[in-house]
């Protein structure tokens, strides 16, 4: 039996999402770190206005503000250079000038300290806000370790640990505990993926056997016309059987990351599928209309043309019997590959939606029994597309038929 390969790195998950609208002002998200550093320096703030309240207070107390002053002049004369004395008074208006010069000298002053004590916290809290900042970021570094590493393993690449240093703390706790559910889990999808792909390889020689067995027969001109209608049958279900196995072993494939990437245009691999459709449709009475502009990709040509050619087919097979159409459109948007299939058909409620991409599916029923395919076409392009770390939608078309939309990073 043939190994699986571990996975390699996995592609960047994308960050845009067309069902969901971009805020006007991102810079503005309140993150932890921001709130954080909110909240030092608005303690610190806090802590700075009480202290110089305080002190305030006390200088102003200790001054006496307002009061008069110990001592009176009686007689002889007093010059100043910052009071504004008179030169002839009574002894009382003399003191009352004294007294109130010193009261402005000790008003000025605390002025002098509230400002330069308001400026000196200004400069503090800038500090303080910044350092709050940088502490905040170094406080939080795990955390962004831990979500990088979380946003790797969401596009599919389970080998990545986080493998966090440092003190035994609750973020190293945190950590340990993420690699170890990620041990976990690498451990269970590799087993799932080697039972997948070792057991379709194991498939896939008798089914070869038995369809040439079945081929020769058939070429045998004096074979009964019951033994050969018989080997028509059997034929017909041993095919179905091959094409069941290769659909498992695409989708054990595309499960896994693309080892092989390369610019793959999208208007040329949709342009492949819909020459490969055209009989089908002609014979169904359904036209092919579109426009394939270009839009290329970094990816696997074989896989990305697995998602085209089960789209356009799935939209031909499950059309109207009369005056249906198929649309392929491709094109770039916000920076994303997008490729869509529209077609007209039988009405699918909303609440259906997720029941067709589910393997041996179809819309109020089992595929299984259906001629149509083997029921992975669906399940298919959604592994192929996550696992060029892109996207599949689905929604209802009005009047009929479905909208399918795929997102591809370029």
């Amino acid at each position: 039996m043939a190994a699986t390969p571990a996975p390699p790195q996995a592609p960047p998950k994308p960050t845009w999402d067309p069902r969901r609208p971009v805020p006007p002002f991102p810079w503005l998200r309140p993150t932890i770190r921001i709130r954080l550093t909110l909240l030092y320096g608005g303690m610190f703030l806090i802590a700075g206005i009480l202290l110089l309240s305080i002190i305030y207070l006390l200088a102003a107390q200790a001054l006496n503000v307002g009061s008069e002053l110990p001592f009176k002049i009686v007689e002889g004369k007093v010059t100043s250079d910052i009071c504004n004395l008179p030169d002839q008074a009574s002894p009382s208006e003399f003191n009352n000038a004294m007294n109130q010069c010193v009261n402005d000298q000790r008003q000025h002053a605390l002025d002098s300290l509230l400002s330069r004590s308001l400026l000196a916290l200004l400069g503090l809290a800038v500090i303080a806000f910044a350092f709050g900042y940088a502490m905040a970021g170094r406080v939080l570094s795990p955390l962004g370790r831990i979500t990088r590493t979380a946003r790797t393993v969401a596009g599919s690449d389970l080998s990545r640990r986080i493998e966090l240093d440092g003190p035994d703390d609750e973020l190293k706790e945190l950590a340990d505990t993420f690699d170890d559910m990620l041990e976990r889990l690498q451990r269970a999808f590799t087993a799932q993926q080697r039972f997948v792909g070792n057991a379709s390889h194991e498939l896939r020689t008798p089914l070869a056997i038995n369809r040439t067995l079945l081929e020769v027969h058939l070429s045998d001109p004096n074979a009964p016309v019951e033994l050969q209608q018989l080997g028509k049958t059997l034929l017909a279900t041993n095919e179905r059987s091959e094409q069941l196995v290769e659909g498992l072993l695409l989708l054990a494939r595309s499960d896994n990351q693309i080892v092989e990437r390369g610019p793959v245009d999208l208007a040329e691999v949709a342009s492949q599928a819909i020459d490969q459709v055209h009989g089908e449709a002609e014979a169904k009475g359904v036209r092919i209309r579109g426009e394939q502009k270009p839009a290329v990709v970094q990816g696997n040509g074989v896989l990305l043309e697995r998602i085209a050619l089960n789209l356009v087919q799935n939209a031909v097979r499950y059309n109207v019997a009369e005056d249906g159409w198929v649309e392929v459109t491709t094109e770039v948007q916000h920076g994303h590959a997008v490729l869509v299939v529209s077609n007209t058909g039988p009405v699918v409620p909303a609440y259906e939606i997720d029941n067709l991409f589910e393997p041996f599916r179809r819309l109020r029923t089992e595929r299984t029994g259906s001629d149509k395919g083997v029921g992975l076409g669906l399940s298919i392009v959604r592994s192929v597309a996550r696992a060029h770390g892109g996207h599949i939608y689905a929604q209802p078309r009005e009047g009929g038929g479905l909208v399918m939309r795929v997102t591809l990073p370029i």
